[in-house]
């Protein structure tokens, strides 16, 4: 696999100031980079900072990045699934997940989160890869935000779409554990058949449900 990165940049107005889009970013740029406190979905931001700059260290590891001056304030993920899940099963090199998205809160609202997956989409590799992200309600920020679980599907479906990415069935039994859960998928125009048939026995393994 030609692991191939192009790094991309576009300016956004907000408030008073511009802020950056950038990506994929290397490891020592991130290292480089003051982390925003509020980045605390998925763990205390310098743990998370530490695992980003771990993923952008992969030969396929892929982070966007949004800045406030030298601060980062959002991003996105993009690496291989965990080999705990079944999104790994036949290593496909041409799979990619999307595996986190976070924005600081004070920065939300002005669709930084769309931005960021359109300019993740400029890259013309990414039309190699199917891109997978698996949302589950328990990772969303429904305390702050006052969004029950179907408003905020909808706000991360419409997110989502900006980057490309539609709703797909799976019979993942922990993606069906709850109805708000959904898989969304994007298909790079460069993907062979034989790895959409792969994908599709990836999505449904108990087909005598069906």
């Amino acid at each position: 696999m030609n692991y191939k990165k192009t790094y991309y940049s576009i300016n956004l107005p907000f408030e008073d100031r511009t802020l950056i889009l950038e990506g994929p970013i290397s490891a020592q740029a991130l290292q480089d980079f003051d982390f925003h406190s509020g980045l605390v979905a998925f763990r205390p931001p310098a743990q998370q900072k530490k695992a980003l700059v771990g993923i952008a260290d992969l030969p396929e590891g892929r982070i966007n990045i949004v800045r406030d001056g030298n601060m980062i304030v959002g991003y996105v993920t993009f690496v291989y699934p965990d080999p705990m899940e079944r999104w790994s099963e036949g290593n496909m090199k041409d799979l990619l997940e999307l595996g986190a998205i976070e924005i600081a809160k004070e920065y939300r609202g002005v669709q930084i989160g769309k931005n960021l997956l359109r300019l993740s989409m400029m890259d013309d590799a990414m039309e190699d890869y199917i891109i997978i992200t698996t949302e589950y309600y328990w990772h969303w920020d429904l305390k702050s935000s006052g969004l029950d679980v179907w408003e905020y599907r909808k706000i991360m479906e419409k997110m989502m779409s900006a980057g490309g990415l539609e709703w797909y069935a799976t019979d993942d039994p922990e993606i069906c554990s709850h109805p708000a859960n959904c898989l969304m998928v994007r298909i790079g125009k460069r993907i062979k058949t034989e790895s959409i048939q792969q994908f599709d026995q990836l999505r449904f393994q108990n087909r005598f449900m069906y």
